[in-house]
């Protein structure tokens, strides 16, 4: 098996280089968007959660087009690479779009297209880039580059803001340079993958969708779906430590750090611990950890405590879940549409996130942060309970690939 049999290989390690710029940019953007539009432009929790939901889940409505294209042609590289150029050109949108909400809306709507479009053929490169039996670790190692280019992001965005008072348009520029730069890496090193050989039958759309007929394909893709739908997304829990700690505003980029550095530093171990337990485990305590993430908002604690509890708590979630998500799937998925059914399954939590990201934010609108986030954690609970009772344990089959 050679290098796909130690574990990572080349594909990972060289699409972990592009996302560690990709998500160095991204987060830039991710780190001041609540403060720019709630504080700066003085939208309501109302109309962020509105933009928020668009940001996220956009994608649900591209991320089956983009996967699908990709098994197709059998061109996951540029498929993907596509994805990412689109997302690099709109960040000086951003701020050409003044307090515009329609321009706003039409340019994080394109931004979240090029994520979309290539995620799916992403993780499809990846997993078809190691055998079934390391599927977590590779992820793991993406995961690993990708959360360091969000540890960095951040702390670009608060030096910027740091030198310049209300610097948005030097981030939104800065963040631009970086992203084009990950385009070139992803161009340069990158190598291509068919996922079949040259002349055999391209799959259908229909083809794709009758990964459905997977009982456990299905079962995984539901509880997905419903968690997805009530995750709050990462932008209320750090307005919520605002309202909490009175943070200064050049100070609120930094706190995705936090939660960037858990993610960093679990995302390796998770996989391999996945890998090692089956995957379903450390998805659903993940889970778990968003729940008590929810719920730290609300317990009579202040300061650093509070400050560590909820970042570390977000951070476990995600190491235990994104790329484990991934690789849980992979081995349930034929070869020749790889991308396509993983573009199913984030089009469901995509779906859900965008829904959740709307409820939210009229939640805290009209009840207040706490009884929103109360809501938030016992709904999160409840139909974590459930996703429990749709995904099952790993087959003899899929531990021994696992």
């Amino acid at each position: 098996m050679g290098r796909r049999a130690a574990g990572v290989g080349s594909t990972a390690i060289a699409l972990g280089a592009v996302s560690l710029l990709t998500d160095l940019s991204s987060e830039m953007v991710t780190a001041v968007l609540p403060l720019y539009l709630v504080i700066g432009l003085g939208m309501t929790p109302l109309a962020f959660g509105f933009l928020d939901g668009l940001y996220n889940g956009v994608t649900a409505f591209v991320r089956l087009l983009g996967g699908h294209i990709a098994d197709r042609w059998s061109q996951h590289k540029l498929v993907a690479g596509i994805g990412y150029g689109l997302s690099a050109i709109c960040k000086p949108f951003l701020l050409l779009s003044g307090a515009s909400t329609v321009a706003l809306s039409a340019t994080l709507a394109v931004d979240r297209i090029g994520k979309g479009i290539r995620t799916a053929p992403r993780d499809a490169l990846i997993s078809l880039s190691v055998d079934d039996a390391h599927q977590g670790r590779a992820f793991g190692v993406h995961r690993a580059m990708d959360t360091a280019g969000a540890l960095l992001g951040p702390l670009a965005a608060f030096g910027l803001l740091w030198m310049m008072a209300d610097a948005f348009d030097a981030v939104f520029i800065v963040s631009f340079s970086v992203a084009s730069l990950g385009v070139l890496v992803l161009i340069a090193f990158v190598p291509g993958r068919r996922s079949m050989p040259v002349g055999a039958p391209r799959p259908t759309l229909r083809e794709t969708v009758r990964i459905l007929g997977d009982a456990g394909f299905r079962r995984l893709l539901i509880a997905a779906s419903i968690l997805g739908l009530v995750t709050v997304g990462d932008g209320f829990l750090y307005l919520g430590l605002q309202e909490r700690m009175q943070l200064d505003a050049a100070f609120f980029p930094l706190l995705p750090l936090g939660s960037a550095l858990v993610y960093l530093l679990l995302a390796v171990p998770m996989g391999r611990l996945a890998d090692r337990i089956g995957r379903r485990l450390p998805f659903l305590l993940g889970n778990l950890a968003l729940v008590g993430a929810y719920s730290t908002v609300l317990l009579p604690v202040d300061g650093p405590l509070l400050l560590v509890l909820l970042l570390a708590l977000l951070g476990t979630f995600y190491a235990a879940t994104d790329g484990v998500l991934m690789a849980l799937a992979g081995p349930r998925i034929p070869r020749d549409r790889r991308a396509g059914g993983m573009a199913l399954l984030q089009t469901g939590q995509a779906t859900g996130r965008l829904f959740a990201a709307v409820m939210f934010g009229a939640a805290w609108t009209f009840w207040g942060m706490s009884a929103a986030f109360a809501a938030a954690a016992l709904t999160m609970l409840a139909v974590l309970i459930g996703a429990a009772v749709l995904i099952r344990p790993e087959s003899r089959r899929d531990e021994g690939n696992a």
